[in-house]
């Protein structure tokens, strides 16, 4: 269908109609991203525990803006009064959503310097927000907040230093994190999107010389962005499905990635079928017939993989199941249609100016032109590869698990983090006032925890107990829920960063702590009468539920992958070495990772996330090669000894595999290139696993598994007696 000569025409025509049709009827996906969006299941702890406070304790319910005044000489009395004018101001006006301020405006000014910091430079103005309060709602509160400031004072406080001796204003806490983070992904689509279609193009360009063929695979890889997109806006549209702007960013990377692999490896058997055939349509036939079986595997693969996702609990896990898998199918389908198409309409033209063609067609050429017949040359590297892997397999295979064991050693070592500070610039508006608030008071200050606690109407005091323990800075005064007298809270001040894993680790304490008080008085069922909320429990439940999520979703791909290997191959063998080869490879690449980020880069943690999402990537994407270069070797072994297969098949698939693999790698690092260390350290990973798949894995490791195991690699398949009694003579 995709090489007629109305057919090819009519499947560019569906896929333009489409395109344009889904763009102006639907949403785009980037217009319906929920940056605020929950990541913890409703019966989590703290979420119970913070629905509780919103409840019972009003005045404590909603998201903090802490807003942070600083003047490195010391704050004036004129600048308290900017800050009680600023008081009065938004009580009289409140901001949109704004759910509590301290009347600071009613303190007398020598009571409101109590709580500037003991250094004199520091004071730290609460606001609240109501809860699930929109991101760009917040953002322009905090807009407005900053006119109002900067209109009274002359100065814009938000851009004035903090080691300034002027004054300084910064805004964190949960509202400032929220809105910085949604802040460093705004844009970051386009230009994200701009740099993958660059990098991509250079790279293309770099590999085969050709300017048509650099493009066609972009236009295979646009038109499946751009018909993507609005299937995703319109799903968010109904509710069907949450997307945020992190979620899309990756997608972007993925589809571009993956997707021009995809086409390279059509690509590359069109390429040798013209130059067995001189009909352009009967070359694309034979290479459609080839590569058609492996691309809708590995598409397969990858998209039932990113489909697992969706059994995650935690919320940046489930939403990113769809996009991604989406993406994959979309563009596997725009591979295997708008692809072949288009190559079928340019034919040998999209090689120009290295044009592939028949000896026939070389000879006629060259006696036209009175010149030599140039020979077409096989690749030198992947046929010495070949010899390598089939003549000392045992020596490939021991230096492959040796580096491979050593770099999967250090991922033991890794050190993970769920404080999403880390992740933002070091210049960024709710990270330096983080800094501010750590000089001049406890670190705690950014995020206290609360903890509630039902007292049956008992007497008691969890004060003294709490400010006993080591990781607490303060602890204030009980307050009793208005509806219930029973229920206190207690706020709890750190006196480390909240975010810390130390910090995170003292939940568990805190709630024995208060468990154990309440039994001291005699109260029963103490387990249902503690709750703990804020940040930092958050954080806690944040890291059970990834973990959790670790150990039942890995797993599932693991057998899911399996079972499609050994449906496609039909061999357990080959099924066992080719799954064990990308799980050692996925550790590998965590240890190397590490080894650049903690060593060369300064990283003290990786953020606890990534181990899942590299996992997810680089154990479909790795299978993808070897899916690529193992169907090759299974075709060749039906007509050719096995060894001469192994031979074939890496030679025949070492350019492509390897130019994809560039391709892909090269896609992934831009993600280092945003200004989020989770995206950073991610894009890294995953960028060196690839590469180690495309160098090692693939080309040296699997086929030398595969040549050490000869025919039994393909058991319970048997190789013919033909073939055997040809392997017996080779």
């Amino acid at each position: 269908m995709m090489t007629g000569k109305t057919s090819r025409w009519a499947v560019i025509a569906a896929w333009i109609i489409a395109a344009i049709a889904l763009t102006f009827t639907l949403p785009a996906v980037n217009d319906r991203t929920a940056n605020n969006a929950s990541d913890l299941p409703e019966d989590s702890p703290s979420v119970v525990a913070d629905e509780l406070i919103k409840e019972e304790f009003p005045n404590f319910s909603g998201i903090p803006a802490l807003l942070t005044w600083h003047r490195e000489g010391g704050l004036t009395e004129a600048d308290l009064a900017e800050i009680q004018y600023l008081s009065k101001e938004l009580t009289d006006n409140p901001l949109t959503q704004q759910s509590f301020l301290p009347p600071l405006h009613e303190i007398p000014l020598p009571a409101l310097k109590g709580s500037v910091s003991e250094d004199g430079t520091t004071f730290v103005q609460p606001l609240f927000f109501k809860e699930n309060t929109e991101t760009e709602i917040l953002e322009k509160n905090l807009e407005s907040i900053n006119e109002a400031v900067t209109e009274r004072i002359g100065t814009d406080p938000f851009n004035v230093p903090t080691d300034s001796d002027e004054l300084s204003l910064r805004v964190t806490g949960p509202v400032g994190i929220s809105v910085d983070a949604t802040g460093l992904f705004s844009g970051a689509d386009f230009k994200l999107l701009l740099a993958t279609v660059i990098l991509v193009l250079v790279v293309l360009l770099l590999i085969y010389r050709s300017p048509l063929l650099a493009i066609i695979p972009l236009i295979g890889v646009g038109f499946a962005y751009i018909v993507t997109s609005p299937i995703l806006g319109f799903m968010a549209d109904h509710g069907w499905i949450t997307v945020d702007s992190q979620a899309i960013s990756i997608m972007t990377v993925l589809l571009f990635g993956a997707g021009t692999d995809y086409c390279l490896f059509l690509i590359s058997h069109y390429r040798s079928e013209l130059r067995n055939h001189e009909s352009k349509r009967k070359a694309m036939i034979a290479a459609f017939k080839d590569s058609s079986g492996a691309i809708a595997m590995s598409g397969l693969t990858i998209v039932i993989s990113l489909l697992t996702l969706l059994v995650a609990k935690y919320g940046a896990y489930h939403r990113f199941a769809v996009p991604f898998s989406l993406s994959i199918l979309i563009m596997m389908l725009a591979a295997l249609t708008l692809v072949p198409a288009l190559l079928s309409v340019f034919g040998r033209a999209s090689f120009f100016p290295i044009v592939p063609r028949t000896t026939e067609m070389e000879e006629a050429r060259a006696k036209k032109k009175g010149k030599a017949v140039k020979k077409h040359k096989e690749g030198r590297i992947g046929n010495w590869i070949g010899h390598i892997v089939t003549t000392k397999p045992w020596t490939v295979i021991l230096t492959c698990l040796i580096i491979f064991s050593v770099l999967a050693g250090y991922s033991s070592q890794i050190k993970y983090s769920y404080d999403i500070l880390s992740s933002f610039p070091e210049d960024m508006n709710s990270r330096e006032g983080y800094s501010v608030i750590s000089d001049s008071y406890s670190p705690g200050e950014l995020a206290p925890a609360t903890v509630v606690v039902d007292t049956d109407g008992e007497e008691i005091d969890l004060a003294p107990a709490l400010k006993g323990m080591d990781i607490v800075e303060t602890v204030a005064d009980p307050v009793t829920s208005k509806s219930n007298k029973d229920l206190q809270s207690y706020e709890v001040t750190f006196n480390i960063n909240p975010y810390d894993i130390e910090a995170i680790d003292s939940i568990p304490e805190i709630r024995t702590m208060a468990e154990k008080e309440l039994k001291a008085a005699n109260i029963s069922s103490v387990d249902e009468k503690v709750w703990v909320g804020g940040q930092t429990a958050t954080q806690f439940d944040k890291r059970d539920t990834v973990k959790s999520d670790e150990f039942m979703i890995i797993p599932i791909i693991i057998v899911l992958i399996s079972l499609l290997l050994l449906a496609y191959l039909r061999s357990v063998t080959a099924m066992v070495y080719l799954m064990g080869t990308v799980i050692l490879s996925f550790f590998a690449a965590m240890g190397l990772g590490w080894i650049i980020l903690h060593y060369f880069m300064g990283v003290d943690a990786i953020e606890g996330t990534i181990p899942l999402y590299s996992f997810v990537f680089l154990v479909a994407l790795g299978e993808d090669y070897n899916i690529f270069m193992v169907s090759s070797i299974w075709r060749k072994k039906e007509t050719m000894p096995i060894k001469q297969a192994i031979r074939k098949g890496v030679a025949e698939t070492s350019g492509v595999i390897t130019s994809a693999g560039i391709i892909l790698a090269a896609t992934f690092s831009v993600l280092a290139t945003l200004p989020i260390q989770v995206l950073v350290q991610f894009g890294l990973i995953t960028a060196l696993g690839v590469l180690m798949d495309t160098f090692i894995v693939r080309p040296f490791l699997v086929p030398a598994i595969t040549s050490l195991l000869g025919r039994r690699a393909f058991w319970p398949g048997k190789v013919t007696n033909q073939e055997e009694k040809e392997q017996a003579n080779y």
